[in-house]
């Protein structure tokens, strides 16, 4: 739930079907994530916020609610709540986007499934729709994935010189990675400078008023 909520929501999640599971959803409104995905590089209105760490596998989730669904990135570690972006939990109750026609509440009873991750490629901007990720600040999560070789992240993720998942520093550049030479990146400016970024902005849309702002 956002962090700006007074209420405090049960975090369950509970069996429908073989190949669902339901779980109460609440919004979030303010973008981020655990192992570093570059919110400039997805569509940040259609994450999960889910409990459990990060997988190199299962990161698209497709989320239901009566006649609606929708894919989202699990990008990102909870504290134990089934978070999802604002805009996602408002469209699937109201079929609108949360800037057109906003409303307010709590947790949301939905069904999830896990599914493979090319039916999220379409949330994410790079190339090849590579997972894109800061070559300073992931690098636990790719080397957790790189041991895994036939992991999907393993097999497409994108590194960048930017130091913050929301963008703000860094440079917008590509880097590379040969573990047989070094353990880090390497990239066309000196790796994790905090170099105010501002060609890549990200952006939140506030709960309730459904105003889009920079992050």
């Amino acid at each position: 739930m956002h962090a700006s909520s007074a209420l405090v929501f049960p975090i369950l999640a509970f069996a429908t079907a073989a190949a669902a599971t339901g779980a109460w959803v609440t919004p979030h409104d303010s973008y981020s994530s655990s192992v570093g995905v570059l919110g400039c590089k997805i569509n940040t209105d259609r994450v999960a916020y889910w409990p459990g760490s990060v997988d190199c596998n299962n990161i698209c989730v497709k989320l239901t609610y009566g006649s609606r669904s929708v894919h989202l990135l699990r990008i990102d570690q909870s504290g134990g709540a089934y978070d999802i972006s604002y805009d996602a939990w408002n469209y699937l109750q109201t079929g609108s986007s949360a800037t057109a026609d906003p409303i307010a509440g709590g947790t949301v009873a939905m069904d999830y499934q896990e599914v493979d991750a090319s039916e999220c490629a379409d949330l994410i901007y790079t190339p090849g729709s590579k997972l894109p990720l800061s070559a300073a600040n992931s690098m636990n999560f790719v080397a957790s994935c790189l041991s895994q070789p036939n992991s999907w992240v393993a097999k497409n993720y994108v590194l960048y010189n930017i130091c913050d998942a929301i963008c703000t520093l860094g440079f917008d550049e590509t880097c590379s990675l040969d573990l047989a030479t070094s353990n880090q990146p390497s990239c066309p400016h000196t790796l994790g400078l905090t170099n105010t970024l501002t060609s890549a902005p990200v952006y939140n849309i506030q709960y309730v008023t459904g105003k889009t702002v920079v992050a």
